[in-house]
């Protein structure tokens, strides 16, 4: 499996993301759906306002979901951001530099809009990974293991 991150020399240099991320495998493509800055009582954090502290928790309930699939951050291939208010950019790339790998960041999309579906949300991100394809289990006779056939027919033998 191989992620290629490119930015094109026809193109000025991106902030912090990158254009085009290409992968080349037989792996796992993962959608996490977009994460909000809730804890574990499903409450936003921080004070009223307080974009910082909603955007890392988003950044690390999403480092959540990524783990629950055996994932990191370094498997992110793109971004999906939206701000209700565009002027926390700044800090926005402040928060996701200390997620993610800033020397192959992924594709990335910022968008402004007026309301997130949480009243008080300010910040929610989605993002899109890539893994390598799951290890197939060993059939049981592989493993070591009497196949089920051979384990009933020792039971019958048993009772004779």
């Amino acid at each position: 499996m191989t992620n290629r991150f490119i930015n094109p020399k026809t193109m000025a240099k991106p902030p912090g993301y990158t254009y085009v991320v290409e992968t080349t495998s037989p792996g796992r493509t993962v959608y996490i759906a977009g994460q909000l800055g809730l804890d574990l009582d499903n409450k936003l954090v921080g004070g009223p306002g307080d974009f910082r502290a909603q955007c890392a928790k988003a950044f690390e309930n999403l480092g959540f979901a990524l783990a629950g699939i055996g994932a990191t951050f370094d498997d992110v291939v793109k971004i999906n951001s939206y701000f209700v208010d565009m002027a926390h950019i700044g800090i926005f790339r402040e928060v996701r530099d200390t997620f993610l790998n800033t020397k192959a960041p992924p594709a990335s999309t910022a968008v402004a809009i007026s309301a997130l579906a949480r009243p008080g949300a300010l910040f929610e991100i989605e993002a899109v990974a890539v893994l390598p394809p799951k290890a197939t289990a060993k059939p049981a006779a592989a493993r070591g293991r009497p196949k089920r056939k051979a384990k009933v027919k020792a039971r019958r033998r048993k009772r004779r």
